[in-house]
């Protein structure tokens, strides 16, 4: 519950900056891991009001019986959704589309824009889209992906695999020629308070938010509660259990007992400190997480 109250002194000021950042966009590219619990409640209030683009990513890693949010679900939720996968993407209603996201992503900001109101920006040719999201969902890679791809350039934001690499709104990034089109970097921004604990463990399994504000621990414990919930048991099989467990003990000894993770602990005796070997559980929790999000334990959504 501590951690469901964490707003970094970075987030309050991104969020200031993006609220200034708005006045002056045509549309927003929104990214996110997961289609409901992955979106920031606090920017919906500016979502209705100016084209909106969704962008599922991690597609490759979604359960494929649990269809992504549709386009229109509400009001908020976007005007169009693409989700990407590991080797191409789909939309709603389609599957294994050729088209890279990369590709999509452009045509089909131009053709929002173009269709909604633009204000007092109605004459001027260019196109500012801001691009959102919670943290690490990999919204300057998009950027970073657009601009080689539409102008064979290098990258122009830092990306990493952990959250808070983008701390502020950065300045315009052109991506296209035609149309001439500027995309923002801004940090990733999470609520000021999550709406519930398990909304939040749900974003801490999806690297939202740093395992060890949460615990590691704690995040394989719901893990397995998840897992067992959805009646996905490719568990079972990756570690070679027996069966199934309820208990999140049981497998994080046997994941530290197969793969050796152990360490030394001094142990106070009678005699004198003793070295001795014992099981690794932070380790062993570690693994069973860094297995779910590289997909070896199925595909999984978490919403």
């Amino acid at each position: 519950r501590d951690v469901a109250s964490w707003f970094p002194r970075h987030m309050a000021k991104g969020l200031r900056q993006m609220r200034l950042a708005l006045r002056r966009a045509d549309c927003l590219v929104e990214r996110s891991h997961i289609p409901l619990s992955g979106r920031n409640p606090a920017l919906q209030e500016a979502l209705g009001i100016r084209p909106h683009v969704l962008v599922l990513n991690k597609m490759d890693l979604a359960d494929p019986r649990r269809q992504p949010v549709s386009a229109g679900a509400g009001p908020g939720w976007g005007t169009a959704v693409v989700s990407q996968a590991a080797s191409g993407c789909c939309q709603p209603g389609q599957s294994d589309s050729p088209v890279p996201v990369p590709l999509q992503v452009v045509p089909m900001v131009a053709r929002l824009v173009a269709d909604g109101p633009r204000y007092h920006r109605a004459e001027s040719s260019e196109h500012n889209i801001l691009v959102i999201g919670v943290p690490n969902v990999g919204k300057s890679s998009l950027i970073n992906s657009l601009r080689r791809l539409h102008l064979k350039k290098g990258k122009a934001t830092a990306v990493g695999g952990e959250p808070g690499i983008t701390k502020a709104v950065l300045s315009r990034i052109q991506v296209c020629e035609k149309p001439l089109m500027y995309l923002v970097d801004t940090p990733g921004v999470l609520p000021p308070r999550l709406g519930d604990v398990e909304t939040g463990m749900k974003l801490a399994l999806c690297g939202a938010i740093r395992d060890h504000l949460v615990g590691e621990d704690i995040m394989a414990d719901y893990l397995l509660y998840t897992l067992n919930k959805q009646q996905q048991f490719r568990y079972v099989q990756h570690y070679r259990l027996g069966q199934a467990c309820d208990h999140i003990e049981p497998l994080l000894k046997h994941v530290a007992l197969t793969q050796g993770r152990t360490q030394k602990v001094k142990v106070l005796t009678g005699t004198g400190n003793v070295n001795m070997m014992m099981l690794n559980y932070p380790a062993a929790a570690y693994e069973f997480l860094r297995d779910f999000r590289a997909g070896r334990l199925g595909r999984v959504t978490l919403d």
